[in-house]
C-alpha cells in the first residue's frame, strides 16, 4: 500500500484508511467477529490510518479497535479520534461539547478504552458554536504537549475556522464527506486547506452507500432519515448511481472502486477512509488504488453523476445547520 505525508506536518499514512464507524453504530448490528477480522485484514493490506470516534456505540467502538490491536504493533499505526458529541443510554444525541475541560475528560477515557498512551490525530467531531475553535485547539495542544497526542485534526470546519485554528496548532488533516454527491468542499475549503498544507481524510466517498448500490435502508439505519434516501430523492439518486455502474461494467470494475478511484484522483492530499464491517467490501475498496483514470473516464463519470443533479442534502436539516463546513460555503 503506497503512503503519503496526511499534511504538511503529519505523519505518513496509508493511501486509504479505515472507518470503523460502522461496526459498532448507525448501520445496524455488525458481527463483532467479522469487525475484529476486518480491521486486521486492512492491517495486514498495509492500511495505517484507523478512524474512530469516542462516542461510536457509546465507547464500544474504542473498546472493539483495542481488541483488534492487542496482539499488533502500534509501529506505523495511526489512531484518528473523534470527540465532542454526547449521547444517553439510549444512544440518543444530547448535544456537543468542545470545551477545553472536556476536550481532556473526552481523551482521558478514550486513552483507557484504546489501550494506550497516545492518541496519534485527535479532532473535534463537530466545531462548538458556543466555544471558540482557539480553546478547543489550545486543549489538543496542551495534550501534544504532555503526549498524550500527537497531532491535532478537525472535522467538518469550514475555511475561516481552519485557518484559526491552525494559527494556534498546526491542524495535519481535516476530515469531511467528500464523494461524486458531496462536492461543496471544493470551492473554498479545498484550496484553504491546499494553502495551509492540510490534507483532507475523506469519509462518505461511496454516499454512504449510495454509489455502490445500496438498497433501501430499514428503520433500524440511520441512513433511513437522510434526505438522500427518501422517497423521490432515493429513485432520483439511483438514477444517477445505475449511469456510475453501467460505466463500471465497461470498464470491467464495480462501482465502488469507480468512486473510490475517482477520490483518489483529487489528489495525494485526499485519503478516503472506507467505512466497512466486512472482509469482502475491505478487499474490493483495496483494488481502487491500482484504477488509473485517464482524463476522458474521470469526465464520463463526471458527467453521469453530476453533483448539482444528487436530490436530497447529505444530513437532515437539523444536523446540516450544525455543519461550520456549510455555513461556510457561499
Amino acid at each position: 500500500m503506497q503512503t503519503v505525508p496526511l499534511g504538511r506536518s503529519g505523519p505518513r499514512v496509508s493511501r486509504l484508511g479505515l472507518g470503523c464507524m460502522g461496526m459498532s453504530d448507525f448501520y445496524g448490528r455488525a458481527d463483532e467477529a467479522e469487525s475484529i477480522a476486518t480491521v486486521h485484514a486492512a492491517l495486514d493490506a498495509g492500511l495505517t490510518l484507523l478512524d474512530t470516534g469516542d462516542f461510536y456505540g457509546m465507547g464500544h467502538n474504542e473498546l472493539l479497535i483495542e481488541r483488534a490491536l492487542r496482539a499488533r504493533s502500534r509501529h506505523g499505526l495511526q489512531l484518528s479520534v473523534k470527540f465532542g458529541a454526547m449521547r444517553s443510554p439510549s444512544g440518543a444525541w444530547l448535544g456537543f461539547d468542545a470545551r477545553p475541560q472536556a476536550v481532556k475528560n473526552f481523551a482521558a477515557y478514550s486513552l483507557k478504552r484504546l489501550g494506550t498512551d497516545y492518541i496519534d490525530i485527535y479532532r473535534p467531531a463537530r466545531v462548538d458554536p458556543r466555544v471558540p475553535i482557539e480553546e478547543t485547539v489550545g486543549a489538543i495542544a496542551d495534550l501534544i504537549r504532555s503526549g498524550h497526542v500527537r497531532y491535532a485534526g478537525l472535522s467538518e470546519a469550514g475555511p475561516e475556522t481552519l485557518r484559526r485554528a491552525h494559527a494556534v496548532q498546526p491542524i495535519v488533516d481535516l476530515q469531511l464527506e467528500y464523494s461524486l454527491m458531496s462536492r461543496s468542499l471544493e470551492t473554498r475549503l479545498l484550496p484553504t486547506a491546499r494553502e495551509l498544507g492540510v490534507a483532507i481524510t475523506a469519509y462518505g466517498v461511496l454516499s454512504r452507500g449510495l454509489l455502490s448500490g445500496t438498497l433501501p435502508p430499514t428503520l433500524a439505519d440511520a441512513r433511513a432519515h437522510m434526505p438522500r434516501f427518501q422517497g423521490d430523492n432515493y429513485r432520483r439518486n439511483r438514477q444517477l448511481t445505475d449511469a456510475l455502474a453501467t460505466i463500471a461494467a465497461r470498464r470491467g470494475v464495480t462501482a465502488a472502486q469507480l468512486a473510490i478511484a475517482w477520490v483518489l484522483s483529487r489528489g495525494d492530499d485526499i485519503i478516503p477512509l472506507i467505512g466497512t464491517t466486512r472482509r469482502s467490501r475491505l478487499t474490493e475498496a483495496l483494488q481502487a488504488p491500482e484504477l488509473s483514470l485517464s482524463s476522458a473516464e474521470l469526465a464520463e463519470i463526471e458527467a453521469a453523476v453530476p453533483a448539482q443533479a444528487v436530490a436530497g442534502t447529505r444530513y437532515g436539516a437539523e444536523q446540516m445547520a450544525m455543519l461550520d463546513s456549510e455555513r461556510s460555503s457561499p
